[in-house]
């Protein structure tokens, strides 16, 4: 798919066109993402490309070029720069998780929990990667503080540019480590969505999660369960007197994490489940 040399590049040419090319690559909603990137490379809204097909685009080669990623199968999120999360826009690149869905069952369990949102909260999140979680938080909890803590120096720094975008940049502290290192509490909320993939399972996941997003954060060691080995006697020794520990969770996991949890010295109070019904995340104290 080349636009050299090309004349008479219409929305609907480009639409046809790209789709073709995505549904050869094995991309579901093939349409739509399409659509979702010529708006982004023309600047043009949804309603215009739907309202004006014969429309002529101009300088098709952002688009083009941007239709070759997705066709090799780099995510959405990293073509866009950016990834929707309870709302809100958040920077993301290759340096991070993408946040997604299932994330925000611990953003909807935590909230749950945290019953007078204008308490002052201290707020912890192990593996802070892109800052979703902890922001998120921030945002609807207006009198919280909180620290976000990862091994990468580059996510450290799209956590801080995603704090700055959303007006929380004085609310939150990042710092590089692993886990609670050299970290002194107490806090109130100690968050994690941590790497949790079996190391084996990980050249199985979808092309866009297995070459594009950092292994760092998805590689569980060979039962999935090693980072919350890791983290959870820092968790233990950082939460404050009536706090709460919320971890997302692997399918399936959530009463080996309890048991580690309860070996930690730890008190498992309940799970949450998410959409498709799996005991996405385990609440903790």
């Amino acid at each position: 798919m080349s636009g050299e040399g090309e004349m008479g590049w219409t929305v609907e040419r480009c639409l046809r066109d790209a789709t073709a090319m995505l549904v050869r690559a094995g991309i579901e909603g093939a349409r739509g993402e399409a659509r979702l990137l010529l708006s982004h490379a023309t600047g043009w809204p949804r309603e215009r490309l739907i309202g004006y097909p014969e429309a002529v685009v101009l300088d098709v080669e952002p688009f083009l070029q941007a239709v070759e990623r997705r066709a090799a199968r780099e995510p959405m999120s990293h073509i866009l720069g950016r990834r929707e999360f309870w709302g809100r826009d958040f920077q993301v690149g290759p340096q991070v998780l993408d946040p997604r869905a299932d994330t925000e069952t611990l953003i909807e369990a935590t909230l749950a929990w945290a019953k007078d949102r204008r308490e002052p909260l201290r707020i912890l999140d192990f593996g802070t990667g892109s800052g979703a979680i902890v922001l998120t938080l921030l945002a609807e909890l207006p009198g919280s503080t909180g620290l976000g803590i990862d091994l990468s120096d580059a996510a450290l720094a799209m956590a801080a540019a995603n704090a700055a975008a959303l007006g929380l940049g004085d609310r939150v502290r990042f710092r590089q480590g692993s886990w609670g290192e050299g970290v002194e509490g107490p806090f109130d909320l100690i968050v994690s969505n941590p790497p949790y993939i079996p190391t084996q399972d990980i050249a199985g996941l979808e092309p866009e999660v297995a070459r594009h997003e950092p292994h760092l954060a998805l590689d569980g060691g060979t039962d999935g369960l090693a980072a919350y080995r890791s983290l959870l006697p820092h968790a233990k020794r950082l939460k404050a007197s009536g706090g709460r520990i919320v971890l997302e969770l692997g399918i399936g996991q959530a009463e080996a994490v309890a048991e580690i949890a309860r070996q930690a010295g730890l008190l498992p109070i309940g799970t949450a489940r998410d959409l498709a019904g799996i005991d996405r995340v385990l609440i903790l104290r």
